[in-house]
């Protein structure tokens, strides 16, 4: 008579239980990281989102005539970089 003091899973099964064991909460943990830090990119195309929206906005500001052309094109150099 043979006894089973085996985890009771079968036999050649077991292997694939405990790696979906692990697998399973190292992915959520992953998965929550990368949706804490919202997806950002490592190109820092974040970056120049805000520099092409910072322009779109001093060009609605000089195009209603908030501020004067000089005062624009000094902002525009600024906000470029040059």
């Amino acid at each position: 008579m043979m006894m089973d003091y085996g985890m009771g899973w079968g036999w050649g099964f077991g292997w694939i239980w405990m790696i979906l064991l692990w697998l399973v909460p190292v992915l959520l943990v992953l998965a929550a990281i990368k949706y804490l830090l919202g997806g950002r990119s490592r190109t820092g195309t974040g970056a120049r989102q805000g520099d092409d929206r910072a322009l779109a906005i001093l060009e609605e500001k000089y195009a209603r005539g908030e501020i004067d052309r000089d005062e624009f094109l000094q902002k525009r150099d600024d906000l470029k970089g040059g």
